[in-house]
């Protein structure tokens, strides 16, 4: 299990992924697909056709790491679109792994520190 910090940027890769890419494959990835430096300490969340296999990269201060998951049942419910990526929110992560469709879900708002600070101000 991995627990990413909550102040991370998340992209999606909107375009499926050949799942048998690894660290090398994945990278030029993010460089020539995506446009961006695989080394920025973001996440890069990639996903096959079929929708039942997912890899995560990430550069971890030291080197690079590779989080996979693969479904025995069922799909990772996202939309694959081509040539986008799309930036995610932990908490839309989190939905994506577990099965919940994250752009129809609701978002309430919430209590947050930084509101009740600005109102004691």
């Amino acid at each position: 299990m991995f627990f990413p910090e909550g102040n991370i940027r998340i992209w999606l890769c909107a375009t499926p992924t050949d799942m048998r890419k690894s660290y090398n494959g994945l990278s030029a990835l993010v460089k020539n697909h995506l446009n961006d430096n695989p080394l920025n300490g973001s996440f890069y969340v990639f996903i096959n056709r079929k929708c039942n296999q997912m890899k995560i990269l990430f550069f971890d201060r030291n080197g690079y790491s590779i989080w996979s998951k693969r479904l025995e049942q069922g799909q990772f419910v996202v939309r694959h679109q081509d040539g986008k990526k799309i930036t995610l929110s932990y908490a839309q992560l989190q939905c994506l792994l577990d099965g919940i469709e994250w752009r129809d879900a609701r978002q309430y708002k919430r209590f947050s520190l930084a509101a009740e600070q600005s109102v004691r101000l």
